[in-house]
């Protein structure tokens, strides 16, 4: 086993990091999770970080923005401090047996283990993350929570649970990673790698995720993001205008006028389409039922959610999903 001492604490030694990249990472999460250690390097002037990328059987892997990245096989042997599993799309798929085996038996020789946007269903799926605390992207938080009853899930940017870090997309592992390079070697050097990339200041892991929506508009103006993320927390079970503009201390005349100045809709047909985005996301992106998709967005019948669905993305959620597939 590798040393216990914590990877978030002062040590002058460099890390080594084995980058275990899926097939469909997107892009922004492997820049996320490397670009720091390599600006780290350079404003250091000494290697503090030594990566390399793995991948389950070797050889390119294909990453969303449609090109390949060369890796090399991961085995029982590979040897690292740190892994970090970067994932997006087809999870399930890509998590096969072979590959869950491998990282339980990997984890013990390992300082730490890091989910990365998907990644962190690997290592629930291994069964790593059980007793522990753990995020995901914020569209996954209830599915994960549901599958995963031994993991308290949290819906933190990122999570450090003894030897396990868990993400909840390619920004915070950004955030994670300057929190590991402060915590080494200085938030001297933190900040210098956050000013490289003209990103300051970062964000605390404990900070709750948002969707773009209630996080950029809540700047411009606190009423309408408070709206907005109210919308988001129910989906499943929307609650009528006039109850959201009460809650936020708004008249439903005002909510409205807001939507209309600001957004150029009004706050029913945005929450609509917020439904509606997120079936079609559980549509392509899932195997669920389509009446169960109907029924985590808010549809109570399945005809009012075809002709919604229809309407909205001009094709049935069924042919979608074949095409998706």
């Amino acid at each position: 086993m590798k040393s216990e001492k914590p990877l978030f604490a002062a040590d002058a030694a460099p890390l080594t990091v084995a980058v275990l990249v899926m097939a469909e990472t997107n892009l922004f999460s492997l820049a996320a999770a490397v670009d720091p250690m390599r600006a780290a390097n350079r404003r250091a002037g000494r290697e503090l970080f030594l990566w390399r990328y793995v991948s389950a059987e070797g050889g390119p892997v294909p990453l969303t923005a449609g090109f390949t990245i060369p890796t090399e096989a991961l085995t029982d042997r590979t040897e690292a401090d740190l892994l970090m599993l970067l994932a997006g799309f087809r999870l399930m798929e890509q998590a096969t047996p072979a590959l869950l085996a491998r990282l339980r038996r990997l984890a013990p020789r390992l300082r730490g283990m890091a989910g990365i946007d998907g990644g962190s269903w690997f290592l629930a799926l291994a069964g790593l993350l059980d007793g522990q605390a753990a995020t995901v992207h914020w569209e996954d938080l209830e599915s994960f929570a549901t599958r995963f009853p031994a993991i308290e899930t949290r819906a933190d940017r990122y999570v450090i649970s003894g030897r396990y870090i868990t993400t909840g997309g390619a920004a915070p592992c950004l955030d994670m990673m300057l929190d590991l390079i402060g915590a080494r070697w200085g938030m001297e050097l933190a900040l210098r790698v956050a000013g490289a990339f003209v990103y300051a200041p970062y964000q605390t892991g404990a900070q709750p995720q948002q969707s773009v929506p209630a996080a950029r508009i809540a700047r411009a103006d606190p009423a309408l993001g408070a709206a907005i993320a109210l919308m988001e927390a129910g989906l499943e079970d929307p609650a009528p205008i006039a109850d959201i503009a009460g809650r936020i201390g708004l008249s439903q005349r005002r909510l409205e006028m807001l939507f209309a100045d600001r957004l150029g809709t009004s706050p029913g047909r945005f929450f609509l389409d917020l439904r509606l985005d997120e079936a079609r996301r559980l549509v392509t992106d899932t195997r669920l039922p389509l009446q169960e998709v109907a029924l985590r967005t808010g549809f109570s019948g399945q005809v009012t959610f075809a002709r919604a669905f229809r309407a909205r993305f001009g094709a049935a959620a069924s042919a979608l999903r074949r095409g998706a597939g």
